[in-house]
């Protein structure tokens, strides 16, 4: 068992992995869609919606990865999922900067944030997290992640666009509920995805209907850690990159909808 007093070194470094899981509202997809459907379409979206990552860090910046698993030999069934993208999510604490390096539609992406101090509500609430006591933290922030689920829904675009609109135009805030459990035994500033501004290691998140768990931490392994920055890619923001995938997403359901009527299916 480690004890606190080693975390207190100067260049401490550590390992924390996390299993996430995601629920589906089904409903989006239309009422006509049986049973079975459901299965079938719960099995395409499995690799989307429960994934393992990795969390490297140290006392000012961390980096968080998606363990991605190769398909078993023979396997053909293409899986939604399988590639939506993301390479990794950098952040520093000490230049208070965040890149989220991702690939979609064949293009690099690095979607460069300022980190600015998230508005934690502090609570006393206690839990064990394996060894760990954690503490909880909640906080309402505006969602501006990319809606997949949105984006290619039977309901969600079935209103028909007129010539004029852009997808510039103004769309009504999302606000997203979240919870967090982190633990002052590891009195780092960070956590999952792009998630950090507590005074310890955040193990846990619950957000809509996505849930964050650490599985497994490992504190000053003998290999060293290394946390590099993203610089391959093109540098954007968070709205100039949501705009971008917007914009190409419904290109590619139009797309879809013209081989319904009657075009070139592949």
């Amino acid at each position: 068992m480690i004890t606190v007093t080693t975390f207190a070194q100067k260049d401490f470094q550590g390992k924390a992995t996390y299993m996430s899981k995601t629920t589906m509202d089904m409903s989006r997809f239309g009422d006509q869609m049986s049973e079975q459907q459901k299965k079938q379409m719960m099995a395409r979206f499995k690799n989307f919606l429960e994934k393992n990552y990795t969390l490297s860090f140290n006392k000012t910046a961390s980096s968080f990865k998606e363990d991605v698993k190769l398909d078993a030999p023979g396997t053909t069934a293409r899986r939604w999922g399988n590639n939506n993208g993301q390479g990794s999510i950098y952040k520093n604490l000490k230049d208070r900067e965040m890149i989220e390096d991702v690939e979609q539609f064949s293009k690099r992406f690095l979607v460069v944030e300022q980190m600015d101090q998230p508005k934690w509500e502090m609570g006393m609430e206690t839990k064990k997290i394996g060894q760990y006591t954690c503490y909880k933290a909640t906080m309402v922030k505006v969602d501006n992640k990319v809606d997949w689920g949105k984006m290619f829904s039977r309901r969600g675009n079935s209103k028909k666009k007129d010539s004029t609109e852009t997808v510039d135009k103004k769309e009504d805030v999302k606000m997203l509920a979240v919870t967090a459990w982190y633990t002052p035994q590891i009195p780092v500033s960070s956590g999952p995805g792009t998630y950090f501004g507590l005074p310890g290691l955040i193990l846990e998140i619950n957000e809509g209907r996505t849930t964050m768990l650490c599985t497994e931490i490992v504190m000053n392994p003998a290999e060293t850690i290394e946390i590099k920055k993203p610089t391959k890619g093109k540098e954007v923001n968070r709205e100039e990159y949501n705009k971008i995938v917007k914009k190409k997403s419904e290109e590619i359901r139009e797309q879809f909808k013209s081989r319904g009527r009657g075009g070139r299916r592949f």
